[in-house]
C-alpha cells in the first residue's frame, strides 16, 4: 500500500483554507480509496512540521485546541535520503517513530507552498506530488508575470499598472496621479502573490486607491493595479491532466454586479454564519454559490473553455489548476484575469457535477503525479565533464 503525505498549513495568509482544503477535501476521499496509507502532515504558522493521526481532525482546529496540542508536541523531522522519510518522537525513550513517503499531496495555498516553494522541496527529494510543478506554480502565482504570459500568447487581459512596496512608501502621492492618469476609475488593487482574494480591494476614488495601496502592500512587496472590465461577468473553469488537459465546466459565482469576489464572498457568506447569496439556486461549493454551468451564450462558453486550456498548457500546468476569466457581457471580449494552481477544496463541486467524484478526482491526480513523476526521471539531470581536472 502506498502512503500518501497531505501537506497542509503552512506560513501563509492563506493557512486555514488549506486546513479545509486538506481535511474535508483530499485526507477523506483518499482514505474512501481504501488504497493509500494517508498521513497528514501540517505545517504550522511558525513553519514548525507535525505528523498525527490527531491532525486529521477539524475539531482540532476549529476549537482553537492545536495552539495546546503545539505547545506539548515535539515537531516531526523531514529526511531527505533519496526520498522523503518522516521522523518523530514515538514515546518510548531514545525510540523514533518513521515513515516513508511515496506520494506528496501539496494542500498548501499562497505563500511558501501554491507559489512553488514546496514543489522546489519535492522536486529535490525526488518524490511524485500532486499538482503543478515548481515553475508553472511560480508563474501562476505573480499576477504581474501570469499576465505577462498571456499577452505573450495573445490573450487579452485588463489594463494594469505594477509597483513595489519601496516605491509606494517613497513616492505614494505619486504612484496615486499616475494610476489615476493611466488606468481611471473604478480600479482593483491586489497583492501580486496572494491568493484566496487575501488584500484584494475595489476602489473608486483616490482615498480608496490610496488605503487600498496601503493594504495590498502590507501582504506583499508588490502591489498590481488592474483596471476594471465593464458589463463584468466573472467565469472560473477547473482543469485537470498533464500533456492533455480537460476541462470541467464553466462556472459563474453568483456575485451581484456592483459586488466583487473577496476573501469574505468566497468563503463566508456560505459557512455557518453565512446566508450564501444565491440560496437554493445555485451549485454551493468552497466558495460559495454560483452557477453551474454558467450562463452565458454557448459561442462564449466555448470560447472561455478554450482559451482556459490554452492557458493552462502556455503555463505548463499538470495535475489540477483553475483558470478565471472576466467577460464583458456587451462586447462579449473575454479577458484572462488569474490562474490558481491548487484550487480551493480542489473545485469538487463543479467536477461533480461534470461528472467526477470527490474519490475518483483525488485518484486521477494521484495518477497524474506518478505519471509526470515517471516523465522526469526518464531525464538525464547530471551531465559529466572534465571540469574539475583542470584544478
Amino acid at each position: 500500500m502506498e502512503t500518501i503525505a497531505v501537506i497542509f498549513g503552512g506560513r501563509s495568509a492563506e493557512h486555514d483554507v488549506s486546513i479545509v482544503t486538506a481535511l474535508a477535501s483530499i485526507i477523506k476521499p483518499l482514505e474512501l480509496t481504501k488504497k493509500y496509507r494517508v498521513e497528514a502532515v501540517y505545517i504550522a504558522k511558525d513553519g514548525a512540521w507535525y505528523w498525527d493521526e490527531k491532525l486529521k481532525d477539524i475539531k482540532l482546529f476549529t476549537s482553537g485546541g492545536i495552539q495546546d496540542y503545539l505547545h506539548r508536541t515535539q515537531p516531526t523531522s523531514v529526511q531527505f535520503d533519496g526520498g522523503m522519510t518522516l521522523v518523530k518522537a514515538s514515546g518510548i525513550a531514545g525510540r523514533k517513530q518513521t515513515r516513508r513517503i511515496d506520494i506528496a499531496f501539496p494542500a498548501m495555498h499562497g505563500t511558501y507552498g501554491e507559489d512553488g516553494a514546496l514543489m522546489g522541496l519535492l522536486d529535490m527529494a525526488g518524490i511524485p506530488y500532486v499538482g503543478c510543478g515548481l515553475s508553472a506554480s511560480a508563474i501562476a502565482m505573480d499576477k504581474v508575470l501570469a499576465k505577462e504570459v498571456a499577452t505573450a500568447n495573445d490573450i487579452p487581459v485588463s489594463k494594469f499598472m505594477t509597483f513595489t512596496k519601496a516605491e509606494l512608501e517613497r513616492q505614494p502621492g505619486e504612484a496615486v496621479k499616475n494610476i489615476v492618469k493611466t488606468l481611471g476609475y473604478p480600479l482593483f488593487v491586489k497583492p501580486a502573490h496572494l491568493g484566496s482574494s487575501i488584500g484584494i480591494s475595489q476602489v473608486r476614488n483616490d482615498t480608496e486607491l490610496r488605503h487600498g495601496l496601503e493594504v495590498a502592500a502590507h501582504y506583499d512587496d508588490r502591489v498590481i493595479v488592474e483596471e476594471a472590465i465593464p458589463n463584468l461577468i466573472e467565469v472560473t473553469l477547473p482543469i485537470m491532466g498533464n500533456d492533455r488537459p480537460k476541462p470541467a465546466m464553466l462556472e459563474q459565482p453568483m456575485t451581484k454586479p456592483e459586488d466583487f469576489f473577496d476573501f469574505d464572498t468566497k468563503y463566508l457568506q456560505g459557512g455557518k454564519k453565512g446566508k450564501g447569496k444565491g440560496g437554493s439556486k445555485g451549485s454551493k461549493g468552497a466558495q460559495g454559490y454560483s452557477k453551474i454551468p454558467a450562463e452565458v451564450p454557448e459561442e462564449v462558453y466555448v470560447r472561455a473553455e478554450a482559451i482556459g486550456v490554452a492557458i493552462y498548457k502556455a503555463f505548463g500546468c499538470s495535475g489540477v489548476a483553475r483558470v478565471d476569466m472576466l467577460i464583458d457581457e456587451k462586447t462579449k471580449r473575454i479577458y484572462f484575469n488569474e490562474i490558481n494552481p491548487l484550487p480551493g477544496d480542489l473545485y469538487a463541486h463543479n467536477w461533480n457535477r461534470a461528472g467526477v467524484s470527490n474519490v475518483e478526482l483525488v485518484q486521477k491526480l494521484v495518477g497524474y503525479a506518478k505519471e509526470r513523476h515517471t516523465q522526469r526521471q526518464a531525464l538525464t539531470t547530471t551531465f559529466s565533464t572534465n571540469y574539475l581536472q583542470q584544478f
